[in-house]
C-alpha cells in the first residue's frame, strides 16, 4: 500500500537514518519502537507527507487515504466540539458538490461521441462508487459515539472548543480521524491525554475497526494489545520484526547477543591480523601477504553492536523518618466550585506502606483531590495528614517549579545524597539526559518534556515518606518507566498515583479508588482485577438496558 524507498534524513550535517526501505500492507499494524531522538517521530512525519525526506521517496497510491495524529496540535478556534469532530466528514460534502457539478455538466452536453465526454462519464461514475458506499447516514450517530468514546459529555458537544485544554483538543482531533475511517493511521503518541476508558475504546476501535495503523506509544499494554509487527529505529537504520511489542523484546535481545558474539570475534581477527602485518611487514618473502592483509584491513566493514539497554539501573528512595499508622484520612470530603460540584462524601482511610492509584475519566476529580491533600485548595469536610507525614509530590506543573539558571547536572548535584551521588551520570542517563551536552543544558532551554523528566528524577533523590504522583509516566519511556516503577515497588513509604498507564500500575498497586459520577469508590484489589470487574459492570448496565 505505501512504499518507502532508500529515505535518508540529515540535519546540519548530522545523518539521523539513511537507506530505510520498507512496505506498509493492508491491516498492518506497527508500532515503531527506538529510544528517544532515534527518529522515530520524523519518520512518522515522512510518512504523513509532513515533510520531506533529505534523500529517497514514499510512494502513497492516489486512492490512498492517510490520516496523522502529532504529538502536540491545537484545532481551530470557532467552531463546537460537535462541529469540529464533523470535519471529519467535510471532504464528502466536498465530493457531493463535485458530483453535482459533474453530472449537471453532463446533462447540458451535447458531445457524446468525443473523448472528453467519455472520459467525464468515467469520473463520474467512479467517483459515484466511492461517495455512494459511504453510508452518511448515521454520521451523527457515528460523531456521537467517538466524542464519548474519547470521554467527552454530551452536555460538551455545543461548548466552543476554546474552552477545553490542550489534552481535551487532542481527543477532538483523534475522534476527528477516526471518524474518516482512513486507510492508514498514523498516530505519535495517542494515549498520552486519555485516561484509563478512552484508551480501552481506542484500543478496541483499532482492533476491530482501523485499517492499516503505525503507531509510536510508550504504553506497553496499548501496544502490545493492537500491534502485530515492530519497525525498532536504531542507529541510523531499521530492523523490521513480524511480531508484537513483547516478542520483540526477546528477539531484540538474541539479536544483540549475537552481534556482540560476531563484534568480539572480528576484532579478534583484526588484532591477529595487525600482529601479522606488525611481525612480517619488513620480510621480503612475506610482502604480498602483508599487503594484502593491509588492503583487507582498510576495507573490512566494522560490526556494530545495537546501544546497550539501560534498564538494569536500579534506583532507591533515600530513607526517610517513619510516618504515623494513617498518613491520610478523609471523612465526607467534597468539592464544589459555585455549582459545579467535582466529587462529594468521599471516605478515604490510607495506611502507611499502602500503594494505591486514583483512576476514572477526566474531570471526575482524581487531581482535585490530591490538590486537597497537598492543602493547595479548600474543600468539605475533614481530611487529616497522618503524624510526621513528608510528602513528595510530583504532577506536571512541578516542572515550572526548578531554578532555570541551573543546568540539568547542578539541578539534581544539588539534592543527591550518599551513595547515589556516584551515579548521577547513570540517573541522567536512564532518563534521557545521556550526553555531557544535555547534562549541561540549563533548565531555561528545556522542553516542557524534558523538564517533568527532570522534575521526576529530583523527586527520586528527595526522602520523603508518602509519594503523590499526578500522571508520572506522560514523557517517559518504556525503559525510563520500567526504572521508575521498580523504585516505586521498592519504596518504603506510601504511595497514591493518579495514571491511566494499565501496564505501569499492574504489580504496583494495590488499592484503586475510582472517581465517577461525583463519588469515590474503593476498590480492594489491582489495576486488572478492577478492569475486569468495570468491564462485567459495563456488561450488566448493558443487558438491563436491552
Amino acid at each position: 500500500m505505501i512504499s518507502v524507498e532508500s529515505i535518508a534524513v540529515e540535519f546540519g550535517g548530522t545523518t539521523l537514518f539513511e537507506n530505510i526501505s520498507f512496505q506498509v500492507n493492508e491491516k498492518d499494524r506497527i508500532a515503531l519502537m527506538g529510544k528517544n531522538g532515534a527518529g522515530k517521530s520524523t519518520l512518522l512525519k515522512i510518512l504523513a507527507g509532513v515533510r520531506p525526506p533529505t534523500r529517497g521517496k514514499v510512494v502513497v497510491p492516489k486512492d490512498c487515504t492517510v490520516a496523522y495524529l502529532p504529538q502536540h496540535l491545537m484545532t481551530e478556534d470557532g467552531r463546537t466540539v460537535f462541529e469540529e469532530a464533523s470535519q471529519a466528514f467535510a471532504h464528502l460534502k466536498e465530493m457531493e458538490a463535485t458530483l453535482e457539478a459533474m453530472n449537471q455538466e453532463l446533462a447540458t452536453r451535447t458531445d457524446y461521441e468525443s473523448e472528453d465526454y467519455m472520459a467525464l462519464i468515467e469520473k463520474v461514475a467512479t467517483m459515484s462508487e466511492k461517495f455512494y458506499t459511504i453510508d452518511m447516514t448515521h454520521f451523527e450517530e457515528d460523531v456521537e459515539k467517538a466524542l464519548l468514546g474519547m470521554g467527552f459529555r454530551r452536555e460538551d458537544f455545543q461548548k466552543p472548543t476554546s474552552e477545553f485544554s490542550g489534552g481535551w483538543r487532542m481527543r477532538i482531533e483523534l475522534a476527528k480521524l477516526l471518524l474518516q475511517n482512513p486507510d492508514v493511521l498514523l498516530l505519535d503518541e495517542p494515549t498520552n491525554h486519555l485516561d484509563i476508558e478512552s484508551i480501552q475504546w481506542l484500543e478496541d476501535f483499532i482492533i476491530n475497526q482501523a485499517k492499516a495503523v503505525i503507531l509510536i506509544s510508550h504504553d506497553k499494554k496499548f501496544v502490545d494489545s493492537i500491534t502485530t509487527r515492530t519497525i525498532e529505529v536504531t542507529m541510523g537504520r531499521i530492523y523490521d520484526y513480524k511480531v508484537n511489542y513483547s516478542q520483540y523484546l526477546v528477539l531484540r535481545q538474541e539479536r544483540r547477543l549475537q552481534q556482540q558474539k560476531q563484534y568480539e570475534e572480528q576484532q579478534k581477527m583484526i588484532q591477529e591480523t595487525k600482529d601479522f602485518i606488525e611481525r612480517f611487514k619488513g620480510t621480503y618473502s612475506k610482502t604480498l601477504q602483508v599487503q594484502s592483509r593491509v588492503k583487507m584491513l582498510e576495507k573490512l566493514e566494522i560490526i556494530e553492536v545495537d546501544e546497550e539497554d539501560t534498564s538494569a539501573l536500579r534506583l532507591k528512595f533515600p530513607p526517610s523518618p517513619r510516618s504515623g499508622t494513617y498518613p491520610v484520612t478523609m471523612e465526607a470530603v467534597g468539592k464544589s466550585y459555585g455549582e459545579k460540584e467535582i466529587f462529594k462524601n468521599a471516605n478515604l482511610t490510607i495506611e502507611r506502606g499502602d500503594k494505591v492509584a486514583f483512576v476514572g475519566k477526566n474531570g471526575e476529580g482524581k487531581s482535585t483531590l490530591v490538590k486537597c491533600i497537598m492543602k493547595e485548595i479548600e474543600h468539605d469536610g475533614v481530611l487529616t495528614l497522618g503524624h510526621n507525614v513528608q510528602i513528595g509530590y510530583f504532577a506536571q506543573n512541578q516542572a515550572s517549579l526548578m531554578d532555570e539558571n541551573l543546568t540539568v547536572f547542578q539541578t539534581i548535584d544539588d539534592v543527591a545524597k550518599g551513595d547515589i551521588r556516584n551515579k548521577i551520570r547513570d540517573l541522567l542517563g536512564a532518563f534521557m539526559f545521556g550526553s555531557p551536552e544535555d547534562s549541561m543544558k540549563k533548565v531555561k532551554v528545556l522542553s516542557g518534556g524534558e523538564r517533568t523528566r527532570l522534575a521526576m528524577i529530583k523527586l527520586l533523590l528527595e526522602p520523603v515518606n508518602l509519594l503523590i504522583l499526578d500522571e508520572p509516566t506522560n514523557h517517559l519511556d518504556m525503559k525510563t518507566k520500567d526504572i521508575l516503577k521498580q523504585a516505586l515497588i521498592d519504596f518504603e513509604g506510601t504511595l497514591i498515583v493518579v495514571s491511566h498507564d494499565r501496564d505501569f500500575l499492574d504489580g504496583l498497586v494495590t488499592k484503586v479508588y475510582e472517581f465517577g459520577n461525583k463519588r469515590v469508590k474503593e476498590h480492594l484489589c489491582g489495576i486488572y482485577e478492577f478492569l475486569e470487574t468495570k468491564k462485567l459492570e459495563n456488561l450488566s448496565d448493558l443487558e438491563r438496558r436491552m
